[in-house]
């Protein structure tokens, strides 16, 4: 019997490559998730509904970095990569959908515990898949400087990449690659415009909105082009 890979949970930071390591910048965003998700936890109100906007932001980038740098070398090493890649990008559908899905629902909505409850489950097996068995997978396969080296290449799209739910858009290149800057475009600036109006004057906050939903209407024009949706497997698309 071949012996199981340990997971990079139960792992050192020295042992994961050091810090710049691409499993030990998975493994401390996992850590931010966790504790994020704790706080949605018992939240209500507009504070779950920050909480939750603090997860999308961390999310969505993170993913998108996955899909558009990690999936792809994971394909290339392991034999049963395209296997192990598909079930993280389904979860990472449902995510988008989840989200998108509790985005249009508002605070009132009725389905809104069970899709949060969802959520969260989803998420937490997802972490799961990953760190127990993906990216022990793709440690056996690639050594320190690998590791480094994908490691910097993630960050660098983390940074750049979209921080909002996109169903519509493929998990996969060139779908991805091609949507990923005006998405991240436009994404960021909805950020900025939403966070000017939880802290600005009231009397301003309906202007705030009405720029955010209008760049949300631009975003979902991008995500539906062709383009975006180029390399789009059925498994995952909307």
């Amino acid at each position: 019997m071949l012996p199981v890979p340990r997971s990079i949970a139960d792992q050192s930071e020295s042992e994961l490559g050091g810090p710049g390591s691409v499993l030990a910048r998975q493994r401390r965003d996992h850590i931010r998730l966790d504790q994020l998700l704790h706080e949605l936890d018992g939240s209500t109100g507009r504070h779950q509904e920050e909480v939750l906007q603090r997860i999308d932001r961390l999310v969505f980038s993170h993913a998108f970095a996955e899909e558009a740098v990690l999936w792809p070398a994971v394909r290339r090493v392991l034999p049963d990569g395209e296997e192990l890649t598909l079930r993280i990008e389904e979860e990472h559908q449902e995510v988008n959908e989840l989200v998108s899905a509790l985005e249009e629902g508002g605070l009132d909505d009725p389905q809104r515990p069970a899709r949060l409850a969802r959520l969260v489950e989803v998420l937490r097996e997802d972490v799961r898949d990953e760190e127990d068995v993906l990216l022990p997978r793709l440690q056996e396969k690639l050594d320190e400087h690998e590791l480094r080296r994908l490691g910097r290449q993630w960050e660098l799209v983390r940074r750049i990449s979209p921080t909002r739910p996109h169903p519509t858009v493929a998990r996969r290149p060139p779908g991805n690659a091609l949507s990923a800057l005006p998405l991240s475009v436009i994404d960021r600036t909805r950020d900025l415009v939403d966070a000017g109006v939880r802290r600005g004057p009231a009397r301003l906050a309906p202007v705030g909105e009405a720029v955010s939903k209008g760049l949300a209407g631009v975003a979902a024009l991008v995500e539906r082009t062709p383009p975006a949706r180029h390399g789009d497997r059925p498994e995952t698309s909307r």
